[in-house]
């Protein structure tokens, strides 16, 4: 069972659509107890790192995520919720994160090395370079397109939690990262067609081969 967790931010209704046709039982909560009792989490989330994180804390929920991540059930942040794993975000003033990753949030620059304006938001398709193919949401799928938005990006020296990247202009974005049962994708999987997909199917793959562990 897979336990999306709802904080009033996510894009909970697609995400709840994808599982469905893969045919994954899951539940949407957003009480502690309900969420314990699942194999596996789901952090959706869209919009801005410090409300995300202010409603994750006012609900006990930040501290649970953290527990439960620590104690090795596997955790799946999507967009925002990607973000949130990392140690902060600069977003309308400094703000801690979940701290299970190395890195902060940052927004995109909008000009590059040379000077050169670009658009902000990263919006549409962009395509993976895989950095570490054994990586547990990339099994057995091929480089593809995904579909992005978003207008601030991770920075980590920490290149080993780095599954796979996306370049926007001269940026290198962390498109798939993770560290053990901790990951993370900075696309919308469920918005993905096939490559992104696979990702989730791949990701309770994963949940249920760690219960027969």
């Amino acid at each position: 069972m897979i336990g999306i967790i709802d904080y009033g931010m996510g894009n909970l209704h697609s995400v709840c659509s994808a599982l469905k046709r893969i045919n994954q039982p899951y539940i949407l909560s957003g009480n502690v107890e309900e969420l314990r009792k699942t194999d596996g989490l789901l952090l959706p989330g869209v919009g801005s790192f410090k409300d995300a994180m202010t409603e994750l804390e006012k609900t006990g929920l930040a501290d649970f995520i953290k527990k439960e991540a620590k104690s090795g059930k596997p955790l799946m942040g999507i967009c925002l919720g990607m973000q949130l794993l990392f140690e902060g975000s600069s977003e309308n003033g400094l703000t801690k994160g979940l701290g299970l990753l190395p890195g902060r949030v940052e927004r995109f620059t909008g000009k590059t090395s040379d000077g050169r304006s670009y658009k902000v938001p990263h919006m549409g398709w962009n395509h993976l370079n895989f950095l570490q193919s054994d990586q547990p949401l990339l099994k057995d799928i091929d480089e593809g397109y995904v579909y992005f938005v978003h207008s601030f990006v991770v920075q980590t020296e920490n290149r080993e939690v780095l599954a796979a990247v996306a370049h926007y202009e001269d940026v290198e974005v962390p498109a798939v990262v993770g560290s053990g049962r901790i990951m993370g994708t900075q696309f919308h999987p469920e918005k993905s067609s096939e490559t992104g997909m696979s990702m989730l199917q791949n990701f309770c793959r994963f949940v249920e081969e760690g219960k027969q562990r």
